[in-house]
């Protein structure tokens, strides 16, 4: 139905179309990085993926990137099915990679459910669905990574940081410096996440210690 008002829409579900179903992980681990923007995921995947000789890879993917300031337009429903179809083409990347090298991933399924459930629910965190509601839950048919570390960093720490990059910031953004309580429902929804669930690092210290961190917890989760 938005194929007609959207041509990108269409391209988009082209795409998906091509993704064989239930994509099977390679014999590489895959760890995921989460958290909200300014918490340093762009360096420290970086560096994660120098260290480990492995592969980077975004969600939305490079591949349908391009298209995002144009979804991020449209109504909540549109904008969301964009990132979660974003998710099942990047797991066809995720499949690919992880058979030749460690694969390391900035953003994953986790971001576009914990966004999605801060916005439907106003309100306080308590008025997040429960703890082990099936909306927490990783999708049956969506490959899993093997790790996945949620990055979190002291509310005026992160928009110290978001001034310093001197960036434009996206809508979702403005809404989580704005909204304290957007924010909090979208961390928390974060941590309530199933199957796999997050493993929270502190990023306040300095990158070369948050490195090291991260690098200590792979080895010990994943043998690498």
């Amino acid at each position: 139905q938005c194929a007609s008002r959207i041509p990108e829409a269409g391209a988009l579900l082209d795409l998906l179309g091509k993704c064989p179903e239930h994509q099977k992980k390679g014999g590489f681990p895959v760890v995921v990085f989460e958290g909200l923007d300014a918490t340093g995921k762009t360096t420290l995947t970086q560096s994660v993926k120098d260290t480990l000789n492995g592969v980077l890879l975004r969600s939305p993917p490079a591949c349908i990137s391009q298209w995002r300031t144009i979804f991020d337009e449209e109504p909540a429903p549109i904008k969301r099915a964009f990132y979660a179809a974003g998710n099942y083409i990047l797991a066809s990347e995720i499949a690919k990679a992880s058979n030749q090298a460690p694969v390391i991933v900035d953003r994953y399924w986790h971001s576009t459910a914990a966004y999605t459930i801060a916005t439907e629910i106003n309100g306080q965190v308590q008025d997040l669905p429960p703890a082990q509601d099936e909306v927490y839950q990783w999708p049956e048919d969506l490959l899993r990574p093997d790790l996945v570390l949620l990055l979190t960093v002291d509310p005026e720490e992160r928009v110290r940081r978001l001034q310093r990059r001197g960036l434009e910031k996206t809508k979702e953004e403005a809404e989580l410096e704005a909204n304290s309580l957007f924010r909090q429902r979208v961390e928390e929804s974060y941590r309530r996440m199933l199957n796999p669930s997050c493993q929270e690092v502190d990023a306040s210290p300095c990158k070369e210690e948050v490195l090291k961190t991260v690098l200590q917890v792979i080895k010990k989760q994943c043998g690498w």
